[in-house]
């Protein structure tokens, strides 16, 4: 008698574990994952207000969406519900605007949790509603202002000793006008030295070297055109060359631009005018 009375303890338990585990899966596991997603979204039409003269609005800009989720595979088929049609952000804006309310801005955020909460109205899912104050980005300046670039003469003779320039490209060489076999135009340095001033002078290509302006970056670069003595960079007691055919090494303001013989200060207004890092050249 004993031995039967265990056995019938024993399929009482075992019934009442079945019974409970049953109705957890009623509870939270009979819809389909497409139906909750339309849940979803019908709820967030039950925070609708009216606001006068027949007009409705959305009082919130914010919503996180906790969804039940007991095991990777029941999260993996909700992902794969929004990710073969619309986000549920979409879902939510387009129910929305069709209930007649405006939609300027609205973040939704999905979190899966492995149980509900005993406070939720849905043992499915639960919607976090939140309004926060959103810093608009500030636009894209689409026209940058130019950084004036000013140069002095150090050693050698040039058309002018001092110069500024906003310009986006300053050609550095001999002659102020370089001039092809048939006296055709093909180069007009804006940084000239004199011809004839000298071995200095002379150690400076008609086509020497250029400098390069990025107005979004506000950066300066330094580029040797295939000079006959080399381009360099005079930096805290350093000097780095320009190798011809590189993109170019970046100008820093209070360098020194050595052109053979001649030299050259740059001085600008940029954020990195303070710093005297190294300077990497970048290979074409």
């Amino acid at each position: 008698m004993d031995i039967l009375r265990k056995v019938r303890d024993l399929e009482t338990k075992i019934a009442n574990r079945v019974d409970r585990t049953m109705g957890e899966f009623v509870q939270s596991g009979t819809r389909e994952p497409l139906e909750i997603v339309h849940a979803i979204v019908e709820a967030t039409l039950q925070e609708i207000q009216a606001s006068g003269r027949g007009r409705r609005v959305f009082p919130f800009n914010a919503a996180t969406v906790l969804v039940v989720a007991p095991s990777r595979g029941a999260r993996a088929r909700f992902e794969a519900v929004l990710a073969d049609g619309p986000s549920l952000r979409t879902r939510i804006v387009e129910r929305l605007r069709s209930a007649g309310c405006e939609i300027a801005h609205l973040d939704v955020t999905v979190e899966y949790v492995v149980r509900s909460q005993k406070s939720w109205g849905n043992p499915d899912f639960h919607i976090e509603f939140a309004r926060v104050a959103h810093t608009e980005p500030r636009p894209p300046d689409d026209d940058p202002k130019p950084v004036r670039l000013d140069v002095t003469v150090l050693n050698g003779v040039a058309e002018r000793r001092t110069c500024s320039f906003t310009a986006t490209r300053i050609d550095l060489g001999r002659c102020t006008e370089v001039r092809d076999s048939r006296h055709r135009l093909i180069r007009t340095n804006q940084v000239a030295f004199v011809e004839g001033s000298g071995d200095v002078n002379q150690s400076v290509s008609r086509r020497h070297a250029h400098i390069s302006h990025e107005p979004r970056s506000r950066e300066f670069r330094l580029h040797d055109d295939g000079s006959e003595h080399g381009t360099g960079i005079v930096r805290t007691g350093r000097t780095f060359a320009v190798p011809r055919g590189s993109r170019g090494v970046r100008l820093h303001s209070g360098d020194e631009i050595v052109l053979g013989e001649a030299r050259l200060r740059v001085r600008f207004e940029s954020a990195t005018a303070a710093h005297a890092g190294d300077v990497t050249v970048e290979s074409a």
